[in-house]
């Protein structure tokens, strides 16, 4: 606060002085516009390939999640607690290691997330939806 004396009252009265709260202000306004621009997060997508090598063509694997925790590999019902050990058998001998998920109607999203941990966690390194 900054004192002064004015002529009319004869006494001392207060005025305020925000100018040094104004500089606080804008230092603070730029560092968090620096933060906001340095913390942008990144997704990153694998994108299938504009031109694919002729050679074996392996099969690719579809999962489709359905109602009550049954689940079906290539059209093959599967068991909710026999989920990993299925895709387990199917990726280990598998250089690629990707896996297309399918959800039937009326199939909840936590259940098709499930099943995509379960997935990732029996080998899967490529998760695509569909």
């Amino acid at each position: 606060m900054r004192l002064s004396r004015t002529a009319v009252h004869g006494g001392m009265q207060a005025e305020p002085n925000v100018t040094p709260f104004l500089d606080v202000l804008l230092v603070l306004l730029i560092i968090f516009m620096y933060l906001s621009l340095t913390q942008q997060k990144v997704i990153t997508a694998q994108l299938p390939d504009p031109t694919p090598l002729l050679g074996p063509n392996t099969p690719s694997i579809v999962l489709e999640v359905r109602p009550g925790a049954m689940y079906a590999i290539n059209s093959r019902v599967v068991a909710g607690a026999q989920l990993a050990g299925q895709l387990r058998a199917i990726y280990d001998g598998r250089p690629e290691k990707t896996l297309i998920v399918r959800a039937a109607p009326g199939v909840r999203y936590q259940e098709v997330v499930t099943a995509i941990d379960i997935a990732k966690g029996a080998g899967v390194v490529g998760v695509g939806l569909k």
